[in-house]
């Protein structure tokens, strides 16, 4: 019996910390961080850092919905960062770490907007529809996991179900 999933495309700052945040949520079943929302094919770290190419630091979450709902996963993503804080989170500042939603369906859009809605603050996260996703290089995937004590602008303690 095969396990259905669906995926969550988040952007919060740096996403070393977004990614490490999101691998402790029960019903998460793979992460992987990368860039999206630009304009340049297969940008490179390097580039995104310019913040010339639009894209955002963003993480892919796979996860299995009878375990976790994207609105859960969107509770988790209202906390673990400032959705108030435009283009900065911690002390990374540029448009690559700005906060947003890209969502899959209309179904994940509605959810995004209610939940924001009702968060009744001056948020500037931005809800958009996905884009491609382009895989981060491989030293960026599970990076806090590689080098303990990395920098990370994300309290992984507020990660609890």
């Amino acid at each position: 019996m095969s396990t259905i999933t669906n995926k969550a495309t988040l952007a919060a700052g740096c996403f070393w910390g977004v990614e490490a945040y999101f691998k402790l949520v029960k019903g998460v079943i793979s992460t992987k961080v990368g860039y999206t929302g630009g304009t340049k094919e297969n940008p490179t770290y390097k580039e995104v850092c310019t913040g010339k190419t639009g894209h955002a630091e963003a993480i892919e979450v796979t996860f299995d919905p009878n375990v976790v709902s994207f609105e859960r996963l969107l509770h988790h993503f209202w906390k673990m960062h400032d959705p108030t804080s435009l283009n900065k989170q911690g002390g990374d500042v540029g448009t690559q770490y700005r906060s947003a939603i890209f969502f899959h369906d209309e179904e994940q859009k509605v959810a995004a907007l209610r939940s924001k809605e009702e968060l009744h603050k001056q948020i500037v996260t931005q809800i958009v529809p996905a884009a491609t996703f382009w895989d981060a290089e491989e030293y960026h995937q599970d990076y806090l996991t590689k080098n303990p004590g990395g920098y990370c602008h994300v309290d992984l303690s507020k990660a609890t179900n």
